[in-house]
């Protein structure tokens, strides 16, 4: 599947974007109305990173012993629950005289119920388009989610100089109600992709299995490592330029879109695979340049720049799924989902605390030179592993995986 015009022709394929980006916007706006908030009140860079990010951090747990749900429970009911959750935890955000450790608690609750979100939409993707149409169609997913976060963060920007943090909140919440009935309405109810019912032990037992193959190990460590490195800097965006936080978020998923919309329709398959390495480059470079500390419009186009790279993540996904049994695509693409977001929340974490002892500028900069050097030592380790024999990372009587390649 190589158009638009037949993908948008797949049955269930729009209206699981249309549920998707109301869903991403309420974030997007919630996101930010709540990092301002805990800004305001605060004055920490580290607080304010983490209010943002910490449900992604808190996904790392709910991996741990939720996983297992993304191919053993019904889509259509996970993501309406999903949405319902979003939406009844933005509204107590919304609460006036919430005290902090109160907003951080809600936070690690979003976090855990979010663990499956990734996984599901994932494994759903993969089931509603044929397998020669999963990058370009993973790609028309990112570039929705560039953006609703474009519209998203510049729509909150503005709306956080009209209304107050909370007001934008309770937007959030119904926005997250939105998405829950175009979920319920438009998707059809399809049975889960595995049998057996979704427990701790099966979790844990699948995802050792998706972690024994060193070539699944270095693609997640890849999606993982880099992205969350510099989604640490893009945390610090509120500290950076408090009056300018919106605006660098919407160039930042700008640059996001741009580069999934050249990846998924106009690089040919054959070239995708060498472009890993490169785009993870490009994802961290442009932030070095911070160490000058520039102003918003030179900041607005190293962002910009930058975010081209998370393109890598399509390719990426690619690797994974042909690594990975068609039975397992719901649990591996959550593992890499929750794997994702908690180094995301990591990452804002670590930038968080190196710009309350430096500054954010510095920060900033240092993050971008973690990933940079993440990217050359997962590729050497890549070098090295294709001159050994193959190690065994699948199921009994599974024919051998092949070697990753970039």
């Amino acid at each position: 599947m190589r158009s638009y015009r037949a993908l948008f022709r797949t049955p269930e394929f729009t209206p699981f974007l249309l549920s998707f980006a109301a869903f991403a916007a309420a974030q997007t706006i919630g996101g930010l109305a709540l990092g301002t908030l805990v800004f305001r009140v605060t004055g920490s860079p580290l607080l304010s990173a983490v209010s943002m990010f910490g449900p992604q951090l808190a996904q790392l747990l709910g991996a741990a012993f939720l996983l297992s749900g993304a191919d053993r429970l019904p889509s259509r009911a996970i993501l309406s629950g999903l949405a319902l959750a979003f939406a009844g935890a933005t509204a107590v955000l919304a609460l006036p005289g919430l005290p902090v450790w109160a907003v951080f608690a809600v936070v690690v609750a979003q976090g855990l119920v979010a663990s499956l979100g990734g996984g599901v939409r994932g494994g759903l993707l993969n089931e509603i388009l044929s397998k020669d149409g999963y990058v370009l169609g993973r790609s028309v997913f990112n570039m929705l989610w560039g953006l609703t976060q474009v519209g998203g963060f510049a729509t909150g920007g503005a709306l956080l100089a009209l209304l107050s943090p909370r007001t934008c909140l309770l937007l959030a919440a119904a926005l997250y109600l939105v998405s829950a009935l175009v979920t319920r309405l438009s998707l059809t109810a399809r049975p889960p992709r595995s049998s057996g019912r979704p427990s701790v032990s099966a979790t844990w037992r699948t995802n050792a299995l998706l972690w024994s193959s060193r070539p699944r190990r270095l693609t997640y460590l890849g999606l993982w490592v880099p992205n969350g490195l510099v989604v640490g800097s893009d945390s610090l965006y509120v500290s950076y330029a408090p009056a300018a936080a919106g605006t660098l978020y919407a160039f930042g998923a700008l640059g996001m879109f741009l580069g999934d919309m050249a990846v998924g329709r106009l690089v040919p398959p054959a070239v995708r695979p060498r472009l890993a390495i490169p785009l993870r480059l490009l994802l961290a470079a442009p932030y070095l340049f911070f160490v000058l500390r520039p102003g918003v419009a030179l900041s607005a186009v190293a962002v910009t720049v930058a975010s081209v790279g998370f393109a890598a993540s399509l390719v990426l996904q690619e690797r994974l799924m042909s690594l990975t049994p068609d039975d397992l695509a719901g649990q591996a693409l959550g593992l890499h989902a929750t794997g994702m977001a908690a180094l995301q929340g990591v990452g804002a974490a670590l930038a968080g605390t190196l710009a309350q002892l430096t500054s954010p500028a510095t920060a900033m900069t240092l993050m971008a030179a973690a990933s940079v050097t993440v990217t050359l030592a997962l590729a050497a380790l890549d070098r090295h592993g294709k001159r050994q024999p193959a190690d065994s990372g699948t199921r009994p009587g599974a024919a051998p995986e092949p070697a990753a390649a970039d």
